[in-house]
């Protein structure tokens, strides 16, 4: 059995007293050993000036014994064994983690005194009045006037007044009809618009009546405050994107309240301005709000018709390029109808999916560049209403009768004319 010493140190004595443990086999029990502790000597400690540190510490030296003595079988037993530290399971290092950075921080939340450090502002924190981006109104170099273009517009007009649409009935311009306030007949307009977006006339139209009656009879700005996300969900909910435009309604509705007085703006730029609202409800909603034709409301059915006539070189990809287009070269005067008569003729003869150019004009005279042969046996006829010349308007005018002519009444047949 080895035996070890002890050193003991005291930070009173200056002295060193070194103990060694002997061991030795009971004489009562072979298997029990016996330790007895032996001072050897005493050693002066060095000065405390010249030693760096004082430990109290007792420190245990086992020193090797070369001796005949044979081990007891329970020290041979017990060996303490190195145990490799268990992993922690991924899951169980987040949650520790968790904990250790949250009690950190209600630590140094708690305990610091010192004043925080002011957090730097962002860009998105400050809150700074956005101006509305202008809407762009001209080309830098404009488009060229394409061919024979008064000759297809004629066309295309005369063939719209013999015919009834979806556009004609239950347009944008239907939701004022119902409204007596100005400004509420012009929310109408706006509000109509802003549903049209991705949905055809008859939904639109639908929607517009049931968002009415749900607001009380009258669809107004306070009215569209006030009601709940549920009660307008539920009024639109056949139309496109219903929860979107929810969102875009009441947005909307709150900065008209806020910044323009509770009424439809008369600009352009102003009306971007609003949730939801692109240039081609802006300028929709100038001609029917407010009677100003500033621009041309592109809609698909006026984006997709111009390019099938040839009217782009090259064609546009975005309605905004279609509008810059027309601008650039239709008089000024046709702004307020050319997506009017476009989009009624796209509902009814030159539709997206086969569209009707049997009984279309414009391949009739070679107007269309797109022109194509089309079976109509097993189409729908189309109802055309007979433009019937109307007669010719007669006027009648008296004359004064004047002392230089007077009324002579003709003369009688049984009475002898005289000499």
């Amino acid at each position: 059995m080895p035996s070890s010493s002890i050193r003991t140190t005291s930070s009173l004595d200056t002295t060193r007293r070194t103990t060694r443990l002997t061991s030795r086999v009971s004489a009562f029990n072979p298997q029990v050993t016996l330790f007895e502790a032996a001072e050897l000597e005493d050693q002066a400690l060095p000065d405390s000036s010249s030693s760096p540190r004082r430990s109290k510490r007792v420190k245990v030296e086992v020193k090797t014994e070369t001796d005949s003595h044979i081990p007891d079988l329970e020290d041979l037993k017990y060996v303490p064994k190195t145990r490799t530290p268990r992993k922690t399971p991924k899951k169980e290092e987040k949650q520790l983690y968790t904990l250790q950075t949250s009690a950190v921080k209600a630590e140094a939340s708690t305990s610091s005194t010192a004043t925080p450090t002011p957090r730097k502002r962002k860009k998105a924190d400050v809150a700074s009045p956005k101006k509305p981006k202008a809407v762009p109104q001209a080309l830098a170099i404009p488009h060229p006037e394409p061919p024979n273009w008064r000759e297809t517009y004629s066309a295309i007009k005369e063939m719209r007044t013999r015919f009834v649409a979806p556009v004609d009935t239950m347009g944008c311009q239907q939701a004022q009809v119902a409204e007596k306030d100005p400004k509420n007949r012009r929310y109408a307009t706006l509000v109509s618009l802003m549903l049209s977006s991705q949905t055809k006339d008859e939904i639109t139209n639908a929607a517009v009546d049931n968002l009415r009656a749900a607001l009380g009879g009258s669809i107004t700005i306070e009215g569209m405050i006030a009601a709940d996300d549920a009660v307008i969900q539920k009024a639109i909910a056949k139309v496109g994107f219903w929860s979107k435009k929810t969102t875009y309604l009441k947005q909307a509705a709150i900065k008209l309240r806020d910044e323009f007085d509770s009424d439809v703006p008369d600009t352009a730029d102003k009306l971007c301005s609003l949730p939801g609202v692109g240039p081609k409800m802006a300028f929709l909603a100038l001609q029917i709000a407010w009677n100003q034709n500033d621009g041309i409301g592109v809609d698909v059915h006026v984006h997709r018709i111009t390019n099938l006539l040839g009217w782009h070189k090259p064609p546009t990809k975005t309605p905004e390029q279609t509008r810059l287009n027309l601008q650039s070269w239709l008089p000024k005067e046709l702004y307020g109808d050319i997506n009017h008569m476009l989009v009624g003729f796209g509902q009814v003869i030159c539709v997206p999916v086969s569209p009707r150019c049997d009984v279309c004009e414009l391949s009739v005279k070679g107007l269309c560049p797109s022109a194509r042969v089309v079976n109509s046996k097993k189409r729908k006829a189309i109802v055309f209403t007979e433009v019937k010349e109307s007669p010719p308007k007669i006027e009648i005018t008296m004359e004064e009768e004047t002392e230089e002519k007077k009324f002579i009444p003709p003369p009688s047949p049984s009475r002898p004319q005289p000499t």
